[in-house]
């Protein structure tokens, strides 16, 4: 159920016309029409006060109750209230500062971060049915605060929380065999390709297609009761890259949002569409699997070199 505001206003003076469509974008409404505004029904008394408002400045307005009358119809109205490109301007300005640390004075540091927890409470508050993207960009701002902690206070010691990953040495895991599940897609894929690239450049690869009977010695990842698989907001790809202390990799970050847009939602990246044209490309062309990650293999190389260069 929603609260609809229908309002008419009189054609002057502007400013109350401005004022009120501020006041419905600081409310994040849904804009059902030019002078139709949704908000959740338990919201409904911020839209009675902006109706008394146009009231007091000669306008008509009310304010009604929505139901969909179908499914599909529900879904058109909740996509009024995407935040999606919200999201992807806070996490692009997130990653700004994250290139930027190196360079910063502490007090800088974190006014800049004081300012993305504050830019992110304020979506937060107007993301009325949050999901992927918000708990993506949670994570993302508990790693921007321990990347300025760790850069500015290293000695102070730290809380690790229930999810951290144990620090892995790449020199242990050499001339192994990795198990996964067979036909693999974006995740499993970039999984691969940072195996390769970054820990075992011998790596043989097994294709289960019974993952509840992987082979015996196999490294697992991205499948229930693998060593590397989804923890809490972070996909395969990610756990392997922060479980290897990768995490401060700009561009494996990069990298690492569009799998993870691709995989299980969230915050949108400009290459995430393009990665899955190619991909899905390269998975048609080629049924055995590891001639498909061979040819995957050029594809991440080449969004790694491009990736977040320090000259953008």
């Amino acid at each position: 159920m929603w609260a609809l505001l229908i309002a008419t206003l009189p054609t002057q003076p502007n400013a109350v016309r401005l004022r009120l469509w501020r006041a419905v974008k600081a409310l994040g409404c849904g804009a059902l029409r030019d002078g139709a505004w949704l908000l959740p029904l338990d919201h409904a008394g911020a839209l009675e006060a902006l109706a008394e408002q146009v009231r007091d400045h000669g306008g008509s307005a009310s304010v009604l109750e929505l139901s969909p009358r179908s499914p599909a119809q529900r879904d058109e109205l909740l996509a009024l209230f995407d935040r999606s490109e919200a999201y992807a301007g806070w996490a692009e300005a997130q990653r700004a500062v994250l290139a930027q640390l190196p360079q910063l004075q502490e007090t800088e540091a974190r006014r800049r971060l004081r300012e993305a927890a504050d830019a992110l409470a304020a979506l937060r508050r107007i993301d009325y049915y949050p999901g992927a993207a918000a708990l993506q960009a949670e994570a993302d701002l508990a790693a921007l605060r321990a990347a300025v902690d760790q850069r500015f206070s290293a000695d102070e010691p730290s809380h690790r929380s229930s999810a951290a990953l144990p620090r892995l040495e790449a020199r242990h895991f050499q001339g192994k065999q990795w198990a996964t599940r067979a036909r693999p897609w974006v995740d499993r894929l970039a999984c691969v390709w940072f195996i390769r690239r970054f820990i075992d450049a011998n790596a043989r690869f097994v294709w289960l297609t019974d993952v509840k009977k992987p082979p015996r010695n196999v490294i697992g990842f991205d499948y229930d009761g693998a060593r590397f698989t989804h923890q809490g907001p972070r996909v395969s790809f990610e756990v392997m890259v922060a479980s290897f202390g990768l995490q401060d990799d700009l561009r494996l970050q990069h990298i690492g949002a569009a799998v993870h847009y691709l995989d299980v939602g969230g915050i949108p990246v400009p290459e995430a569409a393009g990665l899955e044209t190619i991909l899905g490309g390269l998975r048609e062309l080629h049924a055995d699997d590891d001639t498909l990650c061979t040819a995957a293999m050029h594809v991440f190389d080449g969004l790694y070199a491009s990736a977040n260069k320090p000259d953008n």
